[in-house]
């Protein structure tokens, strides 16, 4: 399975389940960013977690 940090297609791929919208990559957090939900999604051992239940909120900016 491809991984988000060796593999950046990878993100073209993704989008958030709750807005189906973009996601950004923060590499320092290791989270998928989705800012129309206000969520960050983990990535776990390179997997990203694509469970809202899951996602931490954040700001909105």
């Amino acid at each position: 399975m491809a991984d988000i940090r060796t593999d950046p297609r990878l993100l073209e791929l993704l989008v958030c389940p709750v807005t189906k919208t973009r996601l950004q990559y923060d590499a320092e957090k290791q989270e998928l960013i989705s800012r129309a939900a206000g969520l960050a999604y983990p990535i776990r051992d390179g997997i990203p977690i694509m469970l809202p239940d899951e996602a931490r909120e954040i700001n909105r900016e």
